[in-house]
């Protein structure tokens, strides 16, 4: 019994050694197996309805809100999202504070202001007023002719050139050509690339993202050709397809957004994008939940929203379950030789 309690001891160690390395070996092989993989569509607005169920108390929507509400300027989008929360909860909220704020910000001259400024300079948009005064052109092919001459020019005079804004214009302008070379599709790339190049224009793209696509649109883009550029066949020959993936990935996902969602909230959450991952599974979250989906990040916060949309990889399962194994079989081995040890002891005692 003992040798063979042994036998299996060591059998159970052996391949629960040999199975958690095949499996880390796979993990650090293959860049498409990672510890976390994407949550369904069900399984996301499970998820969430999980998180908001002990997230979204009266507690939390009355800070959430009495934070956007001190803000200058306020956020709308943000605000009207954590009252539909409120109001799917039944949670009551300060509805006087609310309305006084909504008719200060929401009278006839501040939307003139607003949008005076925001069809100067998109840096100077607030949400509410970009579709007005910047979408007829800023989402539309027209933006990215008058970025590229913008480019073009400063290139000529030896002037900074805003090297994203004419990347994401020169993908919009060239989408069918780069596809094409890549092999893939131009549904979504032009409009997800007005849309990130509108969201940039609006400082609402973070640090680390801006850092990301500008990188690759420097590798992705013959500038030296940028001033000859004449019509759209010009364009294509511009462009670097593969230095481009980087920036493509984060179009499409944006694109999935707006089709999920309406421009000024697909906006509003491009703040939160840091990479490509976290686009794609933003764009995961916004088809499954649709227009609850900004109400979800504003309470819960981009960390926890973003856990309930991965869970743990088939590939990280097998490893821990591999690596469970290799514990329990040290732990009976280490077992069966402390009462090896006793047993001897204990005879040798005895006589």
């Amino acid at each position: 019994m003992r040798l063979a309690a042994r036998a299996g001891l060591t059998a159970l160690l052996a391949c629960s050694l040999v199975f958690t390395l095949w499996s880390g070996i796979r993990i650090a092989r293959d860049p498409d197996l990672r510890p976390f993989t994407d949550r369904a569509g069900a399984e996301i607005t499970a998820a969430m309805d999980r998180a908001m169920a002990e997230e979204a108390t009266p507690a939390r929507i009355a800070q959430r809100l009495a934070a956007l509400l001190a803000e200058d300027p306020r956020n709308w989008i943000a605000i009207d999202a954590v009252l539909a929360v409120a109001a799917e909860r039944n949670i009551p909220v300060d509805t006087a504070a609310i309305e006084a704020a909504r008719a200060v910000d929401g009278g006839l001259w501040t939307q003139m202001s607003d949008c005076a400024a925001c069809a100067y300079d998109a840096a100077n948009c607030q949400l509410s007023a970009m579709l007005l005064c910047q979408a007829p052109v800023a989402l539309t092919s027209l933006g990215d002719i008058a970025g590229l001459t913008r480019g073009g020019l400063a290139y000529l005079s030896d002037e900074p050139v805003d090297v994203l804004d004419v990347g994401l214009s020169a993908v919009g302008l060239g989408a069918t050509a780069l596809i094409l070379a890549s092999g893939g599709t131009t549904v979504g790339v032009r409009a997800g690339a007005a849309v990130v190049k509108t969201a940039r224009r609006m400082r609402l793209l973070s640090p680390p993202l801006t850092t990301r696509l500008t990188r690759a649109v420097r590798e992705g883009v013959d500038w030296a050709a940028l001033p000859a550029v004449r019509g759209t066949d010009d364009v294509a020959r511009l462009l670097r397809p593969a230095a481009l993936d980087p920036v493509l990935d984060v179009v499409r996902s944006v694109n999935r957004m707006e089709g999920a969602l309406p421009p000024l909230e697909t906006l509003h959450l491009l703040r939160h994008v840091d990479d490509a991952a976290e686009a794609r599974r933003i764009a995961n979250a916004s088809e499954a939940l649709g227009a609850r989906t900004v109400g979800r990040m504003e309470v819960l916060g981009k960390a926890r929203f973003l856990r309930a949309t991965v869970r743990l990889s088939n590939a990280a399962l097998g490893l821990a379950a591999g690596f469970f194994g290799l514990m329990l079989a040290l732990a009976g081995m280490m077992a069966q030789l402390g009462q090896t040890l006793a047993l001897r002891g204990l005879r040798h005692w005895a006589r």
